[in-house]
């Protein structure tokens, strides 16, 4: 098919859900995707930081080929030994606790939220307090817990437990508890809204603050983790370096994972720290795809992967190498640049009059300007595009994108 005989299709039998930009991609290969006509671009989007790995990596495709010939799905009724392996080598990097499976962050999320509800429970506890500009998932109680009023716009009213407050913002976190808070649960950097990181004080004393009332703190690391910036997790990358005391013994009680946890295979997951680990017993919650043999063949080799080429520690190189050429663009048109690995953030100036459109972001317009370059990024807010590219991207694949993006911001 054509283009624009996929487009069409779409148009005629998907339900149109996303504001999706006019390419089909039939072929990837590392940092590289082909449309239909067989135009080359430059993906430093990944999938929204999915494919880990790239597109078409030897190990991942040779993993799922393998484990479709053998088993790809049992019933959660059973053991799967893939799933009891991935779980340990989860815990592992964690220190203790105990991981439950499912498909996607959002599902990982609910997980979360129903971990709060059931540590609450006996004391009428079940308020769940989450940032401003946060992002949480398109369920209904993941845009309930969101803190951006896009999403929840027609789909009131909205369900009960959830409260916002200012994102690194520990004194107004403070003021907000109430006698029915049960959890607090942040993004160690807001990705969504224009990549944000949280500060090491903020995380230190959001867990001092759990602690002395009794609260469970929560981390979405869906869009963050997955050595994305440097580490297994954000929040160990923002307290490396920390003099205080406190940052050594830092954990939270739950953390959601997704995205790039199975480089492109649908998966997410929930590590949960002890003595929480057993608040959900059988029955209390489950996915049916969950944790399925090819899901968590996947993952692990993503995981093998990424230990095996030293991905954690290229990605941190190739962050720095792109921040520092991206503050070295000195373009009038970047109004700010903050990144922590492979997920930067790039802000647009305020007044471009070419990416001034009717009822379209300032972030979606240059997006698609960046387009007509061959590179693919994601826009984040109003202002703002991210580049989140496959940890293995190369050196000379960064110096790639950094010109095309100058010629993007001189186009304007």
């Amino acid at each position: 098919m054509t283009t624009a005989e996929i487009l069409a299709a779409h148009d005629r039998f998907v339900v149109p859900t996303y504001g999706r930009f006019p390419l089909a991609f039939v072929r990837g290969r590392g940092a590289r995707l082909w449309d239909a006509e067989g135009r080359e671009y430059l993906d430093f989007g990944a999938g929204i930081a999915v494919c880990a790995l790239g597109h078409a990596h030897p190990a991942l495709a040779e993993a799922l080929a393998r484990q479709a010939a053998t088993l790809i799905h049992v019933s959660n009724l059973y053991h799967v030994e893939l799933q009891a392996r991935l779980a340990e080598r989860i815990v592992s990097l964690l220190g203790g606790g105990r991981c439950f499976f499912c498909n996607s962050g959002a599902e990982a999320n609910e997980a979360l939220f129903k971990l709060a509800r059931k540590f609450g429970h006996r004391e009428g506890r079940y308020e769940v307090l989450t940032a401003v500009n946060s992002f949480h998932g398109r369920t209904l109680a993941g845009i309930s817990a969101t803190g951006q009023e896009k999403v929840k716009a027609g789909f009131e009213p909205m369900m009960e437990g959830f409260r916002h407050v200012p994102f690194n913002d520990l004194a107004a976190v403070e003021a907000a508890l109430s006698k029915k808070t049960a959890a607090i649960l942040i993004e160690g950097v807001q990705g969504e809204s224009g990549i944000h990181p949280a500060s090491a004080e903020y995380l230190l004393g959001l867990r001092d603050l759990c602690d002395r009332n009794h609260l469970l703190l929560l981390m979405d690391a869906v869009q963050d983790g997955m050595f994305r910036t440097g580490r297994f997790q954000s929040w160990q990358r923002l307290l490396e370096g920390s003099r205080d005391a406190r940052a050594a013994a830092f954990l939270p009680d739950g953390i959601s994972m997704a995205k790039g946890l199975a480089g492109g295979v649908p998966m997410g997951g929930v590590w949960i720290r002890p003595p929480h680990d057993l608040l959900l017993g059988p029955g209390s919650h489950g996915s049916t795809f969950g944790g399925t043999p090819l899901a968590c063949a996947a993952a692990w080799a993503v995981f093998e992967a990424i230990e095996r080429e030293g991905l954690a520690e290229h990605a941190r190189r190739m962050g720095a190498h792109l921040l520092d050429r991206l503050r070295n663009l000195a373009s009038p048109r970047v109004a700010a640049v903050r990144g922590l690995g492979l997920m930067i953030g790039i802000e647009l100036a305020q007044e471009i009059p070419a990416l001034h459109a009717e009822g379209k972001l300032p972030s979606a317009l240059f997006t698609a300007k960046l387009m007509e370059t061959g590179l693919l990024v994601v826009p984040a807010g109003a202002r703002t595009i991210r580049f989140l590219p496959p940890l293995n991207v190369t050196r000379a694949e960064c110096d790639e994108a950094v010109e095309k993006l100058a010629r993007g911001l001189a186009s304007l």
